[in-house]
């Protein structure tokens, strides 16, 4: 058998099997809601019959986390990219504006992790460049969990900020510009294959936060591959090793994400895809000052309480969008 042979049955071994966890998944969780609504439907009897209060609020409580269930199943089966139940690196990178655009990126990473608590997946720092006064200068995490790849790809853009600067003493209203950049994470993808003598690795010392040790030794890893030029690098661990992991991460993830473009390149002329973090090019806006609304200029999915949405409340922007794809 030839390489390319091999490799080819290695790859559908693996699709194969990544699919048989997902289905088995996905029934275990139908089942979960079929109980539910069988529990639900006797409530409903020993409440008709007793009419007892207790009961009452108990069937109401299972009714609405019966509907939740219910609303997120259906959710996910809009969900059917080849990578949508992977999970999800994001990096956020402030746009022009100092102070104030690293304000708002920061901003931003706290909304994505409120979102990913709130669903219950966890949220790993993969890199982080603390801004000059406040903020941050770039941001990377690792947001664990079922399908987030496939609800996060909906905030792959630039985000728009209008509000009145805590950081200007005339009180002037300011506009800011962040950039979300959303990749699966790739772990056994045998058609990402990195070749370690494409790689130049340089080391240095942190400049994060994690005390002083990490300013003391050169454990922060830059990675720069040859032949595409992509450059990745992780300071946010104490150990050399752990940052090299994680930045290969990173690159698996982009490298990936390159390949995946060039695919929808055969299909489409695709336009915009590295967009200027600026005006005119971004996909929602949340403004604070004169009145405060989130909009999503894709979809036109609005939400006045902007204040909700920066606690994580993504889901009619993300429905709204992955509807509009299907």
């Amino acid at each position: 058998m030839s390489q390319a042979g091999f490799w080819n049955d290695q790859e559908l071994a693996q699709k194969t099997t990544r699919e048989i966890s997902e289905l088995k998944r996905i029934i275990k969780r139908w089942q979960s809601v079929r109980d539910s609504h069988e529990d639900a439907v006797v409530l409903l009897e020993l409440v008709e019959e007793s009419e007892d209060e207790e009961l009452q609020a108990e069937l109401a409580s299972s009714v609405e986390q019966l509907e939740k269930e219910i609303d997120r199943l259906e959710l996910e089966s809009l969900l059917s990219g080849e990578y949508d139940a992977s999970n999800a690196i994001v990096a956020i990178h402030p746009g022009a504006g100092g102070t104030e655009a690293q304000d708002w990126a920061a901003m931003l990473w706290r909304m994505y992790t409120r979102w990913a608590e709130d669903r219950g997946y966890s949220v790993e720092l993969l890199d982080y460049q603390a801004g000059d006064e406040a903020g941050i200068k770039d941001v990377t995490l690792l947001v664990k969990g079922p399908y987030a790849y496939g609800y996060l790809r909906s905030e792959k853009g630039v985000h728009r900020l209008v509000r009145i600067s805590p950081f200007d003493s005339s009180g002037r209203r300011h506009t800011s510009f962040s950039s979300v950049e959303v990749m699966p994470e790739i772990e056994d993808d045998l058609s990402v294959q990195i070749n370690p003598e494409d790689l130049r690795i340089d080391t240095y010392r942190s400049s994060g936060a994690g005390g002083q040790h990490v300013n003391k030794t050169e454990s922060a890893v830059r990675i720069t591959h040859l032949p595409t030029g992509i450059v990745v690098q992780c300071q946010s661990e104490r150990s050399q090793h752990s940052n090299k992991d994680a930045a290969m991460k990173i690159l698996r993830a982009r490298l990936k994400e390159r390949q995946l473009a060039e695919q929808r390149a055969k299909l489409e002329s695709i336009k915009g895809e590295q967009q200027e973090i600026a005006w005119g090019s971004q996909i929602r806006s949340y403004v604070f000052c004169p009145y405060t609304l989130v909009k999503d200029h894709r979809t036109n999915a609005e939400v006045g309480n902007v204040e909700a949405v920066m606690d994580g409340y993504l889901d009619p922007f993300i429905e709204a969008y992955l509807k509009m794809k299907r």
